[in-house]
């Protein structure tokens, strides 16, 4: 006998309808569809949600229930401690037998589905990945540790599977069960990041695609050339839309024509992003302890005024600071530029990369454990496919191969915007230092003699 019954399915970070493997198959089953979205803060394990990551989750669930609710559906929201608690209650309301969902990768994610699909009736999907984790092996049957190698091993396996179009249509229940009042969530955070972050993003699927578009038709041929200026538009800036899944890699991986020359730089960037994901999958304990284990001692220091310095850009380094006053005004840093702003944390302030981690998991709107973790680590050199820790960026040479004429600095900090292109860089040598702007608060040369006695304490 069919059962005839709702289907409940649960969405995670794949806000969106169109490329949503789970809702497509409860769409195709024929039975009325729920969809459902919890929030359970204690089962987010060691990296609850940051806050410039729940202003985005706030308007993208926005988002997505008028989404449905143009399509005479609903997204029904609860909120509490336990997952299958909140389930359990609403398979009790809706007579619903079976949970739909796509598979994710995070380590408590990974842990709380496990035991829920032990207890009640699921049915997983691919996850929003381009390739899953185990689908790919170095010879000696474990995960790869080293980008190139990996990239080459997932080309072999051919393109990843086509994207799903969206549902034309859905059965919906006669009655939906009770849904909380998203408002009553208070995701938006209190300090004044509403305004500010909403001139700089539109956190919906609407905006996923126009910026998709804008990026695939007008800058993602020059992006090889491009991406490392962070005065320039060359990268995509897709970032938050992929990990709150309002658009699917697979669906730019389809839009970008990644056979394409012109595109291939690019989407290997989405294979980068599988990567992380996969090493998080594969080594759990990576979002909070090194994967290469001699780091586990590193003399890392404890200074709180540093730290806060760097936070609040004002190192008297100007791209470094540059680099954080964007952060903080838009929940978003040039790609290039996080690569030295945690460098400088770690090399020339030899405090841990955990402390970066930390910072940017509460203020980017992107903030992704996987990449994240992985991007830490790459900085710290101890992780996979790290930079080695000797190698330490200079902040001044780095400013001026990136940002030459001063733009980006000119725009985030202002105080320098009258020093010339040369003295910008270096505003303590210049004729007339400004007086509102701190020198530096460490002497890169002694702080990387430092960071390499450091390393030499370590060494076995």
């Amino acid at each position: 006998m069919t059962d005839s019954s709702p289907i409940l399915v649960w969405f995670r970070n794949d806000l969106r309808l169109h490329d949503h493997p789970a809702f497509r198959a409860a769409a195709d089953d024929g039975n009325p569809v729920i969809p459902v979205y919890l929030h359970c803060r204690d089962s987010e394990g060691n990296w609850p949600r940051g806050a410039a990551s729940n202003w985005w989750l706030h308007h993208a669930l926005n988002d997505l229930s008028d989404q449905l609710n143009k399509k005479g559906s609903r997204l029904i929201l609860r909120s509490g401690k336990d997952p299958e608690e909140l389930l359990n209650t609403l398979m009790k309301e809706t007579g619903a037998t079976r949970i739909f969902w796509n598979r994710r990768f995070e380590p408590a994610g990974i842990q709380v589905d496990t035991r829920i699909k032990k207890n009640l009736s699921v049915t997983s999907y691919r996850g929003d990945m381009l390739w899953e984790p185990n689908q790919v092996k170095t010879q000696s049957g474990g995960p790869y540790k080293v980008f190139t190698p990996f990239y080459r091993a997932l080309q072999k396996l051919g393109p990843p599977e086509d994207p799903l179009p969206e549902p034309r249509e859905w059965i919906s229940p006669s009655a939906f069960p009770d849904s909380e009042n998203l408002k009553d969530w208070n995701l938006l955070p209190d300090i004044p990041w509403d305004t500010a972050f909403t001139d700089h993003w539109d956190p919906s699927c609407r905006g996923a695609k126009k910026q998709m578009a804008l990026f695939l038709d007008e800058q993602v041929e020059d992006y090889k050339a491009e991406r490392d200026f962070p005065e320039k538009a060359g990268t995509s800036r897709l970032s938050p839309y992929l990990h709150f899944g309002q658009i699917s890699s697979r669906t730019i991986w389809f839009e970008a024509g990644a056979d394409s020359k012109g595109t291939e730089a690019y989407t290997r960037q989405l294979v980068w992003r599988d990567f992380a994901k996969q090493l998080l999958f594969h080594f759990p304990q990576t979002s909070d302890s090194p994967l290469q284990e001699k780091y586990t001692d590193f003399p890392w220091l404890q200074d709180p005024e540093a730290l806060k310095k760097w936070q609040q850009g004002q190192t008297g380094y100007p791209l470094i600071d540059a680099g954080m006053r964007e952060l903080w005004a838009t929940g978003w840093m040039h790609n290039r530029v996080r690569m030295i702003v945690a460098s400088f944390l770690v090399k020339d302030l030899l405090i841990s990369w955990q402390q970066g981690a930390q910072w940017f998991w509460d203020t980017l709107v992107d903030a992704d454990l996987a990449n994240n973790s992985m991007g830490w680590q790459w900085a710290g050199g101890c992780g996979a496919d790290a930079a080695p820790y000797f190698r330490v960026f200079n902040p001044i040479l780095q400013s001026k191969k990136f940002d030459k004429s001063g733009q980006y600095i000119r725009r985030w900090v202002p105080e320098l915007r009258d020093l010339s292109d040369k003295d910008i860089h270096e505003p303590w040598n210049a004729p007339h230092p400004p007086q509102d702007y701190p020198p530096p608060i460490v002497d890169h040369a002694d702080a990387r003699d430092r960071a390499l006695d450091a390393l030499a304490s370590i060494k076995s």
